[in-house]
């Protein structure tokens, strides 16, 4: 199963042309965090909602897989949200190679659309 990732699509952009990608949530990095937040698919339209219902931003969902992730030697632990929730998390910078897809995505009537 895909992990998936909310991101500005300018962010993306700049992490395709660098290698790297190491915004964590919105407004947090990689060096705040310790760890680059992602969803399963069931997760992520309440996590467009709360962290970028009100971003004006153009938006992707990075579509990343999970055993390219592993194979570069970097770690998924599904951890605790803060709701009893278990959310994975990727202790490291992504990588564009295990991107398989940047899907555009936006808010539609308040609904997250991907």
């Amino acid at each position: 199963m895909p992990l998936l990732h909310i991101a500005r699509l300018s962010d993306w952009e700049a992490a395709v042309q660098t290698g790297t990608y190491e915004v964590s949530t919105r407004g947090r990095t990689l060096a705040d965090e310790g760890f680059i937040h992602v969803s399963h698919p069931h997760q992520v339209d309440r996590v467009a909602s709360r962290y970028y219902g009100d971003d004006d931003a153009e938006l992707v969902v990075l579509v990343i897989d999970p055993s390219a992730v592993r194979a570069d030697g970097v770690e998924i632990v599904e951890e605790d949200g803060g709701t009893g929730e278990l959310f994975p998390h990727i202790y490291g910078a992504i990588r564009p190679a295990w991107v398989v897809e940047a899907r555009p995505a936006r808010f539609e009537h308040g609904d997250f659309a991907w």
